[in-house]
């Protein structure tokens, strides 16, 4: 049930056509699950949260450094050496007070990935490495939960979304280690994927719209082009084709 300062709150968007209480209450009752606290995660944590999403788990083990303000604008120079999910809390509680906030300073690993997704409805990939998102993809297509993957590097981004058993898995198309590290990235490049992730999270929790499923969106920003090709399920894949 919405409260009437919920109302108030999410009053813009309820009178879209097609979604009205009951598509929010839909959003208040998601759980999401969101992989980094990173470039990423910062603006599809943020706009999740003032979506009115009813929990959202923060799962980040690192902590704030100078280098990563020009993009993380879930923290602040304020918070350096603090716990980023810590931070994300700060920000995301005093953003909307209306959800809860759950944070986790840990590092995701096939140990514990299993008991990290177990209570979320949706999840979201905002790393900064494949080797943990493979980690995250193979847990979504055992646990049967639909995963957001959001990439950048420089100017250049790409988007998918994963529905388990429907659709390629990141497994399919995605090399299995990082090329580079650090990655160079523009502050405003992981701003507009991480947004494109919380409209994702929308529409998924809603039912409005099409989500970008069996497509990786390409994102060009010194062109200022989206392209999108079709992803193909590898036959021989050992986490999707089981």
């Amino acid at each position: 049930m919405l409260s009437q300062e919920e109302l108030a709150l999410y009053q813009r968007q309820l009178i879209i056509k097609g979604w009205g209480k009951e598509a929010q209450e839909k959003i208040k009752n998601t759980h999401l699950f969101i992989a980094g606290a990173g470039g990423l995660a910062s603006p599809a944590a943020l706009y999740c949260a003032v979506a009115g999403f009813g929990k959202i788990t923060i799962c980040d083990f690192d902590t704030i450094s100078l280098s990563n303000l020009n993009r993380q604008i879930l923290h602040n120079h304020s918070r350096m050496g603090m716990h980023k999910a810590d931070s994300a809390y700060a920000t995301l509680t005093q953003t909307n007070p209306y959800i809860q906030v759950e944070i986790k300073n840990t590092k995701i690993t096939a140990k514990n990935i299993n008991t990290l997704l177990e209570n979320s409805h949706i999840i979201l990939d905002c790393l900064d490495n494949f080797e943990t998102r493979h980690i995250l993809n193979k847990a979504c297509v055992k646990l049967h939960k639909p995963l957001i993957h959001a990439g950048v590097e420089g100017f250049s981004g790409q988007l998918t979304v994963v529905i388990p058993h429907q659709t390629p898995c990141l497994s399919c198309f995605l090399p299995k280690k990082s090329i580079k590290n650090p990655i160079p990235v523009a502050g405003v490049t992981p701003g507009v994927m991480g947004t494109l992730q919380a409209m994702e999270a929308i529409k998924l929790a809603t039912g409005l719209g099409i989500v970008t499923a069996g497509k990786l969106l390409l994102f060009d920003g010194l062109a200022m082009r989206f392209s999108s090709i079709t992803l193909e399920q590898n036959p021989v894949c050992k986490v999707c084709r089981k």
